[in-house]
């Protein structure tokens, strides 16, 4: 009889995101439900994945009411499937199901943490995350983080003192080198400009605001520059400032194609890739960008720092510095020869450290290793 894994996530993109063909893989050995948000995204995850659903409501910020609602609807789906193993993934789930788990004695709970979120945040909010996180570290018996940026903030600031677990280089997902594959001589010679492409929303702590700040001076210097925002904006939970989106609105220089299913055409037309978010777990934006051989500029935040060498395979800059941004944004385009050799260590970078199948077997190896046969 196989053993049962409860496979959670906040919302069901989650999922599709960062389980993308695994719980396929992984309903060869177990028997693989998958829990999250209702939706169409659900629904898809089923029919992709072969898997069974179950939607549980859940919030992506804090509601009280809201998440209690959840809290017993995840309660009752722990009672009822009695599952040998409950592994959670984003922070609202992640509190929901590892506290679910808890009061249900689920014998494995464990969490992956993608990112933290109070490190970035001040006040009460501070401490109500801070609080949250260590409520869902309490709950579990084995905990995750994305790379070693985050296992030390979880560490140093006392979140848990439970032993931390990092698989393979710390990415959970990992990249198909097959699928991101650069066509070749795509970097320009500088003929025709420059063009760096950003991929995420166009949120506050994305750093969109420094990002198009300094876009806007360099393309005052250097007029063949472009920069391509590809991703969708979300104005209810960490809108930019007004004058950034009249910028992004006014184009000039700059093109907001909103979400996109494909965003490989946008790293091949683009040079280098800018991503100066505030915080993360582990970007897989700079991993997909670097196996398509783009050089990358980003910020010196966890997970960041742990992909990009700096000098070897891109740039790392202050977070929240608009003057740093844009100087090194000014030596990519006045510094082709430099911006080449670094183009030509992206790829063999990643693939040494993030390829697909090499961080699937370091999750397989983790889940033979607490729930052996």
């Amino acid at each position: 009889m196989k053993k049962k894994i409860i496979r959670a996530t906040t919302v069901p993109q989650s999922l599709r995101a960062f389980c993308n063909g695994m719980l396929r893989e992984l309903s060869g050995e177990y028997e693989v439900v998958a829990v999250s948000s209702p939706g169409d995204a659900l629904d898809q995850v089923a029919e992709v994945e072969g898997v069974r659903i179950i939607a549980v409501p859940m919030e992506r910020h804090i509601s009280l009411l809201n998440d209690l609602k959840s809290l017993w609807r995840m309660w009752r789906v722990m009672r009822a499937e009695k599952p040998d193993m409950v592994h959670s993934m984003t922070p609202k789930a992640g509190l929901i199901c590892m506290l679910s788990a808890w009061l249900a004695r689920v014998p494995r709970r464990v969490h992956t943490f993608t990112g933290l979120v109070w490190p970035t945040s001040s006040g009460l909010k501070r401490r109500v995350l801070m609080a949250t996180d260590w409520l869902t570290c309490a709950c579990a018996t084995h905990v995750i983080p994305e790379g070693e940026g985050v296992k030390s903030d979880l560490l140093n600031h006392h979140i848990t003192h439970k032993p931390i677990k990092i698989l393979g280089y710390g990415n959970v997902r990992g990249i198909d080198m097959e699928r991101y594959q650069p066509d070749a001589g795509k970097l320009s010679d500088g003929s025709k400009g420059f063009t760096f492409v950003f991929v995420g929303r166009i949120v506050r702590d994305k750093g969109i605001n420094e990002l198009v700040a300094a876009f806007d001076r360099l393309h005052r210097q250097y007029s063949a520059t472009r920069l391509v925002i590809v991703g969708p904006s979300e104005d209810d939970l960490d809108p930019v400032m007004p004058q950034t989106m009249e910028r992004i609105n006014r184009g000039d220089g700059i093109e907001a194609v909103g979400r996109q299913s494909n965003v490989l055409p946008f790293y091949n037309e683009a040079d280098a890739l800018v991503f100066p978010s505030y915080r993360e777990g582990f970007p897989n934006v700079v991993i997909e960008a670097g196996a398509m051989g783009l050089p990358s500029i980003v910020t010196d935040i966890n997970g960041s720092r742990e992909i990009i060498i700096d000098g070897q395979n891109g740039v790392i800059v202050p977070p929240q510095d608009e003057e740093a941004l844009y100087q090194a944004m000014k030596s990519f385009v006045e510094q082709p020869d430099q911006v080449r050799a670094m183009a030509a260590n992206a790829r063999p970078l990643i693939a040494s450290r993030f390829e697909q199948g090499y961080v699937r077997k370091c999750l397989y190896d983790f889940y033979h290793e607490i729930m052996p046969s």
